[in-house]
């Protein structure tokens, strides 16, 4: 149990890293627009963010403060998929490119989620 929990943390921060890099090529797509600057700046926060807060949650000093950064990874998913949906209605980037980061994100979303599940009930 333990091999495949730390090949699923792993894989888990990969593909949060890939997300990112998904992100930021996608973002270079936008229209040079100041509405898409600033939603574009806010995407690029958020999607980094989810990432960034698994990696600083694996140096935690405790099991809370462990869980309090999956919880901030999880509120910046879903803060991402706020930012893809505002970008997709608007009609200001590429549809398809836009349901394929926002299906991602939701994977990792219920993945980070499962995850916070798991550490509340034990």
């Amino acid at each position: 149990m333990q091999k495949f929990n730390s090949k699923f943390k792993t894989d888990l921060k990969a593909r949060c890293y890939r997300f990112s890099l998904d992100v930021i090529a996608f973002i270079d797509t936008l229209p040079n627009q100041r509405s898409c600057w600033i939603i574009a700046d806010q995407l690029l926060r958020s999607a980094m963010s989810i990432g960034a807060n698994l990696v600083e949650g694996s140096a935690a000093s405790s099991r809370l403060e462990f869980k309090k950064f999956h919880e901030i990874a999880l509120k910046s998913a879903n803060e991402t998929k706020y930012w893809l949906g505002l970008l997709r209605d608007s009609g200001k980037g590429d549809r398809q490119k836009i349901d394929i980061l926002l299906q991602e994100v939701d994977e990792l979303s219920r993945m980070i989620a499962a995850g916070i599940i798991k550490l509340k009930s034990s």
